[in-house]
């Protein structure tokens, strides 16, 4: 019985076999379609206030909309547990049960994405800002259009609740 052994034609520039064998796995266009991966575009707004007042009126904000402070992981005070001291830094996750029943309705997979994040940062030179992704930006790529409408409500939700800073 005669047996075969894979080899490349040795025309074949180096590098091409190894790319022909991820193309016929169907590893190539997944690694070609994730190396330029962008995030979703993101709101970038400047405070006038200072850190403790920025987070202050956020959070009167928050509680003034239909969405609640779900999370809060806040680096300056993990890193004060280590002795160390940073500049106000802290990561909100906004969201509420009456967007998460829709979502999971529409998508479960997009809960992935909840709570959506609010990003407190100050500076050195004590300038604060605060950056979210528009809700409309995120949900996009599940192509639900039940998740597309409540994320253009959330959309309205966030821009209010930052205009509190401006």
């Amino acid at each position: 019985m005669r047996t075969h052994r894979f080899s490349a034609p040795a025309t074949l520039p180096a590098g091409l076999t190894l790319r022909i064998l991820l193309a016929l796995f169907g590893i190539l266009p997944a690694l070609a379609g994730t190396a330029h991966a962008q995030p979703p575009p993101c709101e970038k707004i400047a405070s006038r206030y200072d850190f403790a007042t920025t987070v202050a009126r956020l959070e009167a904000a928050v509680k003034a909309s239909p969405i609640d402070i779900v999370t809060r992981a806040n680096a300056q005070a993990g890193a004060r547990s280590q002795g160390v001291t940073l500049p106000g830094n802290q990561v909100w996750g906004l969201y509420g049960p009456q967007y998460a029943v829709r979502m999971l309705r529409a998508s479960v997979d997009a809960g992935f994405e909840a709570p959506l994040r609010l990003y407190l940062v100050e500076a050195p030179d004590g300038k604060v800002t605060v950056r979210y992704c528009q809700p409309s930006e995120v949900f996009r790529p599940y192509g639900s259009a039940a998740l597309d409408a409540m994320a253009r409500e959330l959309d309205a939700i966030f821009a209010e609740i930052v205009a509190a800073l401006r």
